[in-house]
């Protein structure tokens, strides 16, 4: 049994060996080889950055607790739980939604910009010249991950999964999945 003939899941699902998904423009008879997404360790920024806000919200309220009335605290209070929920909210979205599907026939890089627009990037497996992964920095190279680049044929989009993990072996499922 070869590895993409498995099927595994990584931690949150970052990194999808033959998952139980359906797309769009999905084909009869195209399988769902692989699914990426960012690794868990890019999405710190953001999560540590709620818990800062939620933190400096607690700190606040101690402090401004004497100099406010009730309702304003309150009021303040709900603007800016309001806010960091968004922030959470939306920073979870944009990872859960941004993924990269490679199928038996082509790859494709679906990317949401905030809420309301949508970008799907698609390339048949036959009409890919190269791919390249890229990892640098010291992170990227202990939690092993990194961009990968698909160059395309012609004026085709060429598509990038950025940030994903084991780029190496993304690179060589889909030169794999070319060659046949």
């Amino acid at each position: 049994m070869g590895e993409t003939e498995k099927t595994s899941h990584d931690l949150f699902h970052s990194f999808c060996v033959r998952p139980d998904v359906r797309f769009d423009t999905q084909e009869d008879g195209e399988v769902v080889i692989l699914m990426l997404r960012a690794h868990p360790i890019t999405q710190l920024p953001w999560i540590i950055s709620g818990i800062i806000l939620i933190v400096l919200l607690i700190f606040a309220n101690v402090v401004f607790f004497g100099f406010l009335t009730p309702p304003q605290i309150l009021i303040i209070n709900l603007y800016s739980v309001i806010f960091i929920a968004s922030y959470l909210w939306l920073n979870f979205l944009l990872y859960f939604f941004n993924v990269g599907i490679v199928t038996n026939m082509k790859v494709l890089d679906i990317d949401f910009h905030m809420v309301l627009y949508k970008e799907t990037t698609e390339a048949r497996l036959d009409r890919i010249e190269d791919v390249t992964a890229k990892m640098g920095g010291y992170f990227a190279s202990i939690f092993n991950f990194g961009d990968v680049f698909i160059q395309t044929a012609g004026t085709e989009a060429n598509i990038e999964f950025l940030k994903v993990p084991r780029p190496s072996e993304v690179v060589s499922i889909v030169n794999k999945l070319g060659e046949s």
